[in-house]
């Protein structure tokens, strides 16, 4: 009889299993348009998308996925997780002048910007957890500042891949009626379109392609050095860099990016930039062909010719070994004497366009 029990729980866990990984959330084949126009891309090739230079996600050995995660599960990583709340401020979104152009970072890679009248969302998470699972991943103490009711009605979301710390199924949900325009990468459109969008809401764009979003307003979706995936699929969906171009400012954020030769390529295709809000945190030596460690990230801002740095993909999750305060301390010292100017923001903080400002060090002397 318990034998019987035994397998009749196993069989019922299965069934929750199967039936979690169909949800919505992971997301669904390609419809036969889509696929088609995937298919086309020169970067997608035998059946999943590469990077320009082809490039190991992880450089060393290879413990193959199921060890890898129960290294990262098991493992101990002192300091990667903050004892105390990380210093945070807030912004009412709903009162700013449309016509001050400013950015708030909120956290990881979430920010919102508002641009010569434009209202733009980019990777938004605000849920508790950057992961499938509720028990991974959890948000630091203090680090989780907005939720959606915080966010007015937006003319463009911008996401640059499906990874989960970008790709927040119950964020989107929740934002889903204030939502104007979508401008994500190849792919990440049957998200989506999955998840109840219309197809006119999409510009759906391979690299090297401008949408105009008004006129005088551009988004140029551009080459990045990294990876796709929802579970177990190998870069299923695009990934990818933007810059936003308009009559008065030129910005750049790198999502999730290894060091390449593109940075130097969009600087000079564009001139450099006045703001850059580049990937620093989450990284590791081994996987910084996908992730820059701090160095690279201050080489891909002399490279960008940009005038400002924000750095961002970090002091909300702890997807990496190093302790969390270490991303901050390595892009201080990296940038000392360097051309560009590094802006520290505490999570929630609003950036002007016209006066950046000076920021303290908030991380210093925390644990």
């Amino acid at each position: 009889m318990r034998l019987w029990i035994g397998v009749g729980i196993l069989c019922l866990a299965a069934v929750g299993v199967a039936a979690y990984l169909h949800s919505p959330r992971f997301g669904r084949p390609f419809r036969p348009q889509r696929l088609a126009r995937v298919e086309a891309s020169s970067h997608y090739i035998n059946g999943h998308f590469e990077n320009l230079k082809p490039v190991p996600v992880i450089s060393g050995p290879d413990k193959g996925l199921i060890r890898g995660l129960m290294d990262y599960f098991m493992e101990e990583r002192p300091g990667a997780v903050p004892e105390e709340p990380v210093p945070s401020a807030k912004v009412n979104l709903w009162k700013q002048d449309r016509n001050e152009d400013f950015v708030v970072w909120m956290g990881h890679s979430s920010f919102y910007m508002q641009l010569d009248g434009k209202r733009i969302l980019v990777d938004p998470v605000f849920s508790d957890y950057a992961s499938p699972i509720f028990f991974a991943n959890r948000a630091f103490k203090g680090s989780n500042v907005y939720t959606a009711d915080d966010i007015p009605p937006v003319d463009i979301l911008v996401i640059s891949h499906d990874h989960w710390d970008h790709l927040d199924y119950p964020t989107i949900m929740s934002l889903k009626d204030k939502i104007g325009k979508i401008v994500c990468p190849l792919g990440v459109g049957e998200y989506f379109e999955e998840w109840g969008f219309r197809p006119s809401q999409l510009y759906e764009e391979d690299w090297d392609s401008d949408v105009e979003i008004a006129p005088d307003f551009h988004i140029h979706v551009l080459t990045a050095q990294h990876f796709s995936g929802r579970l177990l699929e190998r870069n299923p969906t695009e990934w990818a860099s933007y810059a936003f171009i308009t009559p008065t400012h030129k910005v750049y954020y790198s999502g999730d990016s290894g060091y390449g030769p593109h940075f130097r390529d969009i600087g000079d295709a564009f001139g450099g930039f006045d703001l850059a809000l580049l990937e620093n945190g989450q990284y590791d030596p081994q996987w910084h062909n996908i992730h820059m460690l701090p160095e690279e990230t201050a080489q891909a801002a002399t490279d960008l010719q940009a005038r400002y740095v924000i750095p961002v993909h970090n002091s909300k999750f702890a997807l990496a070994r190093h302790a969390w305060q270490a991303p901050m301390q390595s892009l201080e010292k990296a940038h000392r004497g360097a051309s560009w100017n590094l802006l520290t923001p505490e999570i929630g903080e609003k950036v002007s366009m016209q006066k950046p400002g000076r920021f303290p060090e908030w991380w210093v002397n925390r644990k």
